[in-house]
């Protein structure tokens, strides 16, 4: 069925397709399916040289049986120590995470980012997130890298030479937007410069000077509100800490 999985049958039009020198994209045609699916398939099963459809097929039912899907899963522990329901936290996390996916995040980044932020603590290990996502330990480190150079977490070194703990502090999102600015203010220059390039009493040249200077102006106005609001929210933190 074009869009389904590939079936033994179509293995073996690959495979003839390969033996009568035909590219990946002829084949692909010939089952209707993307360029990349024959690509991968055969990638994956020997390459063009070695890929045999019984083999092929073996393989890809052997890799069926080993994948056992993994719901994420309550953080595991006892019972909450505030007294909340387990599944209406891990509800949330998902929603939260789900959220994150639509404003543009990776769905593993949104995962990590949304598992750290119900964590009473605010930061776990990389062991602790692969335990709580049932992930892979590379499956962590990438997401950890995404959300690091858009300074949504930081590390931690813990104390006594244990582990990292990647974190999540009161100031993120100020620094989070700030990293947003600075490349807005990149684009700003650039559309600026574009203008001067082509000319800004042309309708090129006009469309760049507006663009530049409708960023110049939010970026500006967005990190001096973020600062005001830093402010009074650390205010209210110190306020709050403060014996009775």
């Amino acid at each position: 069925m074009p869009g389904g999985r590939l079936t033994h049958q179509d293995r073996g039009r690959i495979a003839t397709g390969l033996a009568d020198g035909l590219t990946y994209a002829e084949i692909a045609r010939s089952l209707a399916r993307p360029t990349s699916t024959v690509s991968r398939e055969v990638t994956r099963n020997g390459g063009p040289e070695g890929y045999r459809a019984d083999e092929a097929q073996r393989a890809t039912e052997q890799r069926a049986h080993r994948r056992k899907p993994t719901p994420l899963p309550p953080a595991p522990g006892a019972a909450d120590v505030y007294g909340r329901d387990p599944e209406a936290v891990h509800g949330f996390e998902e929603r939260f995470a789900a959220l994150l996916v639509q404003t543009g995040f990776p769905r593993m980044m949104a995962r990590v980012l949304a598992c750290l932020y119900t964590t009473d603590t605010g930061g776990l290990t990389a062991a602790e997130l692969v335990q709580r996502l049932r992930v892979s330990p590379a499956s962590i480190s990438l997401a950890i890298g995404f959300l690091e150079e858009r300074e949504l977490v930081r590390r931690e070194r813990g104390s006594r030479g244990r582990r990292e703990r990647y974190v999540i502090d009161d100031d993120v999102w100020y620094r989070a937007l700030l990293a947003s600015a600075r490349t807005n203010a990149g684009l700003a220059d650039a559309a600026r410069h574009g203008a001067e390039v082509l000319g800004a009493v042309t309708p090129a040249g006009a469309r760049l000077e507006d663009m530049g200077q409708f960023l110049a102006h939010v970026c500006h106005d967005l990190v001096e509100r973020a600062e005001y609001w830093r402010q009074v929210f650390a205010a209210h933190r110190t306020a709050d800490r403060r014996p009775g």
